[in-house]
């Protein structure tokens, strides 16, 4: 374990264990915290994970955690490593088994005061519509080839079916469709999990989630963004569901198979990895870009199901009840992109496992809107307590390869949570304070209970007083979805 002898304090919120500290690593190990959240991050082994990619080859710069870091699969989640390519490695613990679990922000025309009296009928219209629940699957059978098409363009397939408007891609990550994916390099195994489950929620820490916004700190990103204070806005919180959970395990095995070839010696078996350039290396991105490309139509589908949950539930009973995207974004993804680093312009390979791309001001592959404010951050916390939504800076382009956090971070397994919180007494606490809650399995429920996760809004504070995005608005739920 790593104690607080091992790294030191560099500016206000920001560690570093130095390359010194073990022979074998190739870069500095950084993280982003508190006082208080360094406490937490003590408790457990993710700054030793975070130490372990730091050894990886191609590592450029520093490897790099956010305030909301924890303990996952090889790489701590909150994670972001940068390795230079070509000879770079990727690897699948660096994306996680979630591949491109995102965040999608929905908004409306409504204020709290209208959508009030219709809440409840809301809740349940969006439970009914929305399938949720370990290995739940949809509405939408897919025919033979239907799920490669779906996989090679993303939410382009959402788009040509009427699920989506031209401006639901514009404003999502990569217009909703990485270029690179290729269905051949996915399992049958994968695409039978996946098949069936377009348009679900799945489990976990996964949520619709009705809000409102409480609170807005930058007025005229606000605006430019299309929020206002008590208005009423939907999250979406969901990623690749069974299809992407195959393609990680087929490439770790994989990996494991070929790895010794590349010469690479790890610290941990869980960072198994292949230079990019390598023919491993190839597919792996290309089965990663297929099933992010899921994802964004997974999220795209669950969009086109939370309008006419509205429709439905408020036609004629509300002025206007239309629901239109703010951003959708990822937080499990490798990503190769272009980063000045030490005053150079370097082809990367990005890691953000747990955190979000938070690119500034003036980045082309932002939409036209949000260019000269920045990127859209979504940031959820845990159930029953506040959201935010952020913006991307220089700094973070600076500081962290355009990164940022993801969420609150968890403080509890899911199994000690389970341990020490009833679902149905978490439910009743929640509903007596206005939430209502729609879920399927109350020890799932007791699994994301506000306990078992880090403060969201001091993980907020720290990303914000470090620059590596600012506040723009806060948001508190009023219904939770769950499956």
């Amino acid at each position: 374990m790593i104690s607080d002898h091992d790294f030191q304090r560099i500016e206000k919120y920001l560690y570093e264990i130095p390359s010194t500290f073990r022979e074998d690593m190739r870069v500095p190990a950084r993280f982003y915290a508190d006082p208080k959240l360094l406490e937490g991050v003590l408790g457990d082994k993710s700054l030793e994970q975070l130490v372990n990619t730091a050894t990886l080859p191609g590592a450029i710069k520093y490897a790099l955690a956010m305030p909301d870091i924890h303990q996952g699969y090889g790489f701590p989640i909150g994670g972001v490593l940068a390795t230079e390519l070509p000879d770079g490695i990727i690897s699948p613990g660096g994306v996680g088994y979630d591949i491109n679990c995102g965040v999608r922000l929905l908004a409306t025309h409504l204020e709290q005061k209208e959508v009030d009296p219709h809440l409840d009928d809301l809740a349940s219209a969006l439970y009914a519509n929305c399938p949720s629940g370990v290995g739940k699957g949809g509405h939408i059978n897919l025919k033979k080839g239907e799920l490669d098409q779906l996989m090679e363009s993303g939410a382009n397939w959402a788009l040509n079916r009427g699920y989506a408007t031209d401006v639901d891609l514009e404003r999502t990550e990569e217009n909703g469709c990485l270029n690179g994916a290729d269905a051949k390099k996915v399992s049958q195994r994968a695409k039978e999990r996946g098949r069936g489950q377009v348009g679900t929620l799945g489990a976990g820490n996964h949520f619709i989630e009705v809000d409102v916004v409480s609170d807005v700190f930058e007025e005229t990103a606000a605006q430019r963004i299309g929020l206002f204070p008590g208005q009423i806005a939907v999250q979406i919180h969901c990623g690749s569901r069974g299809l992407g959970h195959q393609v990680c395990s087929d490439y770790v095995k994989r990996f494991q198979k070929s790895i010794h070839q590349y010469g690479l010696n790890l610290p941990d078996r869980e960072l198994v990895c292949a230079p990019l350039s390598s023919p491993e290396g190839q597919d792996y991105l290309a089965a990663m870009e297929a099933a992010a490309n899921y994802a964004f139509a997974n999220r795209q589908v669950l969009t086109y199901h939370i309008r006419r949950s509205f429709e439905a539930v408020l036609a004629g009973k509300v002025n206007n009840h239309n629901v239109y995207q703010i951003y959708d974004i990822a937080h499990n993804m490798a990503k190769v992109e272009t980063h000045e680093i030490d005053g150079r312009k370097i082809n990367v390979c990005v890691h953000r496992k747990g955190a979000t791309r938070a690119f500034g001001p003036g980045s082309d592959v932002l939409p036209p809107v949000y260019r000269d404010i920045g990127q859209p951050v979504l940031v959820p916390g845990s159930m029953g307590t506040a959201s935010w939504v952020l913006l991307g800076t220089q700094d973070s382009m600076a500081q962290t390869f355009g990164s940022t956090c993801h969420g609150a971070g968890r403080t509890l397994s899911r199994k000690k949570a389970k341990k020490t919180v009833h679902g149905a007494s978490l439910r009743q606490k929640l509903e007596a304070e206005g939430i209502r809650v729609r879920a399927g399995s109350m020890s799932g429920l007791a699994e994301e209970a506000p306990i078992a996760y880090k403060d969201v809004n001091r993980v907020v504070e720290v990303v914000h007083g470090a620059g590596i995005a600012k506040k723009v608005a806060k948001l508190i739920p009023l219904a939770v979805i769950k499956g």
